[in-house]
């Protein structure tokens, strides 16, 4: 294992104090390896939850105080929300969960494709991001181009990109990061690349927000979408539609909602607490940015950016120690990247490795003996894993961390990984 330097830049008693799952005893002696299937919420969540169920549980927007002031929480979250990542509030929409949101965009988008049309998709997605805009496009008659992870690395080539775009173009959907390779994909440049040939793009944050609050405007996608419950938030999904987009796709709600942005791409209606709860955890990020000498005159997308900094910063020290550890094992294969930095991209501490000569449930089985809190399949990610050339029934081992994950924690994932492998 290399000798990494810790880094100065965050402090994790102040993170960790922030959220009360460290302080369960079913967590005690454990280590949380499975974030990217969903983040412990914050403290910040679960009181503004437990304050909208206890004092504002009606239906909200009505003249009585409970009521109004239930809307105006709901108001509040779009609101900053939007500060936080860089766009205007009539661009954020909140939904039951990413893949509801994409299936919706899916149906949304249906009128507007065809015959002639082509749809560039990747096989380095999450299903939720592929799948049904693949159905989609193939109901209407458009033409689905696939571009392709390599084989080895997993990952995807932007010249290969540019050479797959054309006229024809309409749409392209893409992971920011994958939730197996890890590798962070540069969406700016793919968008550019995109709007040049007048195609929209869709961005799949859920694996890369929870590590760095994402500027959207500066991306410039037209849709990118996340996922709340990954983020420290509620179990809801948040969707930015931006470059007057959300004009031009169809309602999707009830007719009379169609001139109202947060409801035309909702048709099952707002979960009332859970958006008035959502904004929460920005106020998590505002403690944080203020505890680590940050001015409270700065905006919402300033304090974003400068905690999300320190985010990486110290899950970079880590992932370097954990990569360190995995690759010095000749009995896995350690998926995508083996260092933070590889290939011109930074790569998300999501990690997942295939065991050469085991069964992956028989390994997460020994490291969850071991207080290792992870798990093995196939993660939503099946045409990856085939891209890969692994078997998607037999899956992989995943472990997945954030930025309230200790240099503690992943001694003792290290700990196990040597004691299954050295």
């Amino acid at each position: 294992m290399s000798d990494h330097a810790s880094t100065p830049t965050l402090d994790l008693d102040v993170v960790r104090a922030q959220f009360p799952a460290f302080d369960q005893p079913i967590n005690r002696d454990q280590s949380f390896f499975d974030n990217a299937g969903g983040s412990y919420a914050c403290r910040h969540t679960i009181d503004a939850l437990t304050a909208y169920y206890t004092a504002n549980k009606v239906q909200p927007y009505s003249e009585y105080a409970a009521s109004a002031d239930a809307g105006e929480q709901m108001d509040a979250s779009r609101r900053r929300w939007a500060e936080a990542l860089g766009v205007a509030t009539n661009e954020v929409v909140f939904g039951p969960s990413t893949s509801i949101n994409t299936f919706v965009l899916a149906d949304a988008f249906a009128p507007l494709l065809g015959p002639g049309d082509e749809v560039i998709v990747t096989n380095q997605d999450h299903e939720a991001n592929t799948g049904a805009i693949r159905r989609m496009a193939e109901r209407v008659g458009a033409t689905v181009i696939e571009w392709r992870i390599d084989p080895e690395t997993g990952l995807l080539d932007p010249d290969e990109f540019r050479s797959l775009l054309s006229s024809a173009t309409k749409l392209v959907t893409v992971p920011h990061a994958s939730n197996i390779v890890g590798q962070e994909n540069d969406v700016a440049q793919v968008s550019a690349a995109a709007h040049a040939v007048g195609a929209r793009v869709i961005v799949d944050g859920v694996s890369f927000a929870p590590h760095t609050i994402p500027d959207v405007a500066a991306l410039d996608a037209d849709i990118y979408l996340f996922s709340l419950y990954k983020t420290y938030s509620v179990h809801q999904g948040l969707m930015v539609v931006r470059n007057g987009l959300l004009g031009e796709l169809p309602n999707q709600s009830h007719f009379f909602n169609a001139d109202v942005p947060d409801k035309r791409l909702n048709p099952a209606g707002p979960d009332h607490a859970q958006v008035a709860a959502a904004g929460a955890v920005l106020d998590y990020v505002t403690d944080l940015h203020r505890a680590h000498g940050g001015s409270s005159d700065d905006s919402l997308r300033v304090m974003c950016s400068t905690v999300s900094s320190r985010w990486r910063d110290h899950e970079d020290v880590l992932t370097g120690r954990l990569l360190d550890e995995l690759g010095s094992h000749d009995q896995l294969r350690v998926l995508g990247p083996r260092t933070v930095d590889a290939a011109g991209g930074h790569r998300c501490p999501t990690i997942a490795f295939s065991p050469l000569d085991r069964e992956p449930t028989d390994v997460a089985h020994r490291l969850v003996e071991r207080g290792v809190q992870t798990s093995a399949g196939h993660y939503y990610a099946v045409r990856v894993l085939e891209g890969l050339g692994l078997d998607p029934a037999r899956g992989v081992v995943r472990l997945s961390f954030v930025h309230y994950t200790s240099a503690a924690d992943i001694d003792r994932a290290c700990e196990a990984i040597a004691a299954e492998f050295g």
